[in-house]
């Protein structure tokens, strides 16, 4: 059987599923019933100073994207951190540590950026016998408008300063937590190692407006006729988050750094797509208040059957596997030929490929009178855009075209692109040139 196991930082956890900091991981009770469901580990929701009391609003708090079946895709939210007092969510944790001493427990912090605020509240979390922290520097809505979270994030210094303060009066891992709202993500996490963090969490909350009241002509979630950007997370931000992690995982002055994957982790496959893409753990959210801390329990045993059927023993074997096969456009082979081809036993004649390629694509597929739809070889680019919008699985595959067969588009033999050995997109090229 698959050991699940998984040592983060040198912090072990039965398994590699933690709850991200959020509402979920708010309070003694939650986390609670979180361990007892089977997580193993979470990020406690983020942490203030002693200062004026954090006031959430009264009204809703989140917005959402929901799919045509009702699916929730996106949820959008204006919560600020907790609005609880310091020193009973301090106590809290104190006790839940002491009762789960094999979970990981991480406190996420936010506080203002300046020396003597992170001073000051550090000494305190780390007699709480908490794992680790994690610097919130991604929180877009609120919190930034005061000076901390993206407004923090999104200056690669204010990271690397705070970062130090950090490994100056802290002596348990610092991970910290980047916002997605910013160009190059590369960079914040460049200046977070630089810094000394232990370890990167990504993704934050991207900025976001879900949807328009067209009656009110306000934003929603609508306080009292107001409406505000807040942060989107959901399985909608899923391929951002793993572009962002991978971007890390691949990048010399990073590589190596340990990340923690966040964004749109719904299920166990997803979990294991941002592992093979450098992740060492991942945070879920938007799953677990979508339906309830019991989903861990699936995601654990989908991880587990996929590594017994792969033959891998524990998650280290798999972890940032795909980071070498993450590559730039102009390394990609133009040599490899695919053409599309429809299934007739399980095509429905619904003619959405045929739609979809003659109007908008490359005038490939065919329709007969009777509703056969059938690939014009000699006009198929391989653009994939049939498989993708239609809804019968595998009824329409894409197939290598054998190496010396003549491309029927191009007149070319397959595997002889034409002066491939100086084309620029090709690396070999490069090097010789150099």
């Amino acid at each position: 059987m698959a050991d699940l196991t998984t040592d983060f930082l040198g912090i072990k956890s039965p398994n590699p599923f933690w709850l991200a900091s959020a509402p979920p991981t708010d309070k003694e009770y939650n986390v609670r019933r979180a361990f007892e469901a089977g997580w193993g580990g979470v990020v406690w929701k983020t942490l203030g100073s002693e200062g004026p009391p954090v006031v959430n609003v009264n009204g809703p708090r989140y917005g959402a994207i929901w799919g045509a079946d009702r699916r929730l895709l996106g949820l959008n939210n204006i919560e600020l951190i907790t609005d609880r007092d310091l020193y009973t969510n301090l106590e809290e944790i104190t006790r839940v540590k002491k009762d789960y001493p094999d979970r990981a427990l991480i406190v996420s912090i936010m506080v203002p950026c300046d020396e003597e605020s992170w001073k000051a509240i550090l000494p305190l979390v780390e007699e709480t016998g908490a794992d680790g922290i994690e610097l919130n520097f991604g929180c877009p809505h609120g919190m930034a408008e005061r000076g901390m979270g993206s407004a923090v994030g999104q200056v690669p210094e204010y990271i690397q300063m705070v970062t130090e303060w950090c490994k100056k009066y802290y002596s348990k891992p610092v991970i910290v937590k980047l916002t997605p709202n910013i160009t190059d993500i590369r960079k914040p996490a460049q200046a977070a190692k630089a810094g000394g963090a232990d370890a990167v969490s990504l993704i934050n909350t991207i900025n976001s407006i879900t949807s328009v009241n067209l009656d009110a002509m306000a934003p929603e979630p609508m306080i009292d006729g107001k409406g505000t950007h807040g942060g989107y997370c959901g399985p909608a931000v899923k391929p951002i988050a793993m572009n962002m992690v991978a971007e890390i995982a691949r990048d010399p002055e990073t590589h190596g750094l340990p990340i923690s994957g966040i964004g749109g982790i719904t299920t166990w496959r997803d979990a294991a797509e941002f592992m093979v893409l450098g992740a060492g753990n991942v945070q879920v959210c938007t799953a677990a208040m979508t339906y309830g801390f019991k989903v861990v329990q699936e995601m654990i045993s989908g991880l587990s059957q996929w590594m017994d059927e792969k033959g891998y023993t524990a998650t280290s074997d798999f972890i940032g596997k795909a980071v070498p096969n993450v590559t730039d456009w102009q390394y990609l082979n133009l040599n490899y030929v695919t053409k599309a081809q429809i299934s007739q036993d399980d095509c429905i004649k619904c003619g959405r490929c045929y739609a979809a390629c003659e109007d908008t694509s490359h005038q490939a597929i065919a329709m007969s009178a009777d509703r056969t739809f059938t690939v014009k070889d000699e006009e198929c680019v391989a653009c994939n855009l049939c498989v993708n919008v239609c809804p019968v699985e595998n009824c329409i595959t894409m197939v290598e075209m054998a190496q010396g067969a003549v491309d029927p588009r191009t007149g070319r033999e397959v595997g002889d692109y034409a002066n491939w050995t100086t084309h620029p997109n090709n690396p070999s090229a490069n090097v010789a040139a150099e």
